[in-house]
């Protein structure tokens, strides 16, 4: 069985000082958002700075004054962002980040990143702009954002870790059928990194795992697709999670892992001193042209020191999203 756990991200804010996301919309609204890209909400936790709630495919979170929405699979998330653009005043969008990565499959997704920002209101299209990090031939991600004209300089931050090709015998493990929540969050190790926070989190069948948590105004997410023709977990925080990225190896042993930043001024000292040796970077890249401030992105790939047998497939037989 496949799964897509590429997935896309979607962040857009608001000026606070006309409404509020927490007070003006209800969780009766979020479902319809929810419901535009053919997903559905499971579960929801939530304080009084933020509201998470976990999906069919990966997770929303609304602050007072943004939202953050991801999803996998062949989820249609543009037709989310255009539902709640049109329910809101257009003067309040201050900024709009879209983001799509390379696909495992990408001959089964309806449509390409491209295909996507077409279908944005015209406006927006004509106001943005669109950055590729990394390679075609390789991992890469696609990144619009709105040109604002504000004066402010931003200083959200924001960081991702995604890891391709998890060891055989962790992706094993989980897809066995029989561990449970708690054997999962002992295995990520969660009590070195959200210790504090309050967790939701939600075990998928056939296999599958994901996770919310928040503490305040912080979240971290956890989105894992296990199957080993097509293991890949993300990790997503306003913390910084390069300080994790030993923890994070040292359970999966990936093949190779990626990392985004957003605003991480410490991102180059903190990448080249943390990443094992046996981990070389294909793409290191830094961007300030737009207007969300510092970008950086690395690519790693694990060292191979000796040959591997080729894998043997089933011509016949088609890779079925479920």
């Amino acid at each position: 069985m496949f799964f897509e756990g590429a997935e896309k991200r979607a962040e857009i804010v608001i000026d606070p000082t006309q409404f509020s996301l927490l007070e003006h919309y209800n969780d009766s609204f979020w479902t319809k958002v929810v419901a535009q890209c053919e997903a559905k909400i499971l579960s929801k936790i939530s304080n009084s700075q933020v509201r998470a709630f976990l999906l069919s495919e990966s997770s929303l979170f609304i602050w007072a004054n943004r939202l953050l929405i991801l999803t996998c699979g062949d989820t249609q998330l543009i037709n989310a962002v255009n539902y709640f653009l049109k329910h809101i005043d257009s003067t309040s969008v201050k900024q709009i980040t879209y983001q799509r990565k390379n696909e495992y499959c990408s001959h089964l997704q309806s449509t390409h990143m491209f295909d996507d920002l077409q279908l944005l209101p015209a406006r927006y299209q004509h106001q943005g702009k669109l950055l590729r990090f990394g390679e075609l031939d390789t991992h890469h991600s696609y990144l619009y954002q709105l040109n604002s004209d504000s004066t402010e300089k931003p200083d959200y931050k924001t960081s991702q870790v995604l890891v391709y090709n998890i060891a055989p015998e962790i992706s094993h493990r989980l897809v066995r059928g029989n561990v449970d929540r708690y054997q999962i969050r002992e295995l990520l190790q969660l009590d070195k990194i959200v210790a504090d926070f309050v967790l939701d989190d939600f075990i998928f069948e056939p296999s599958g795992y994901s996770l919310n948590a928040i503490r305040g105004n912080d979240y971290f997410t956890i989105h894992l697709t296990p199957q080993e023709n097509s293991s890949y977990v993300t990790f997503e925080s306003n913390m910084d999670l390069v300080s994790f990225i030993p923890t994070i190896l040292n359970i999966f042993v990936p093949a190779s892992f990626d990392v985004i930043a957003n605003n991480n001024n410490e991102f180059r000292e903190k990448v080249i001193s943390l990443v094992p040796a046996c981990y070389k970077a294909v793409e290191l890249i830094e961007d300030k042209s737009g207007s969300v401030g510092l970008i950086n992105y690395a690519s790693f790939n694990r060292e191979k020191d000796q040959f591997s047998p080729a894998i043997h497939l089933n011509p016949f037989k088609e890779l079925i999203e479920f």
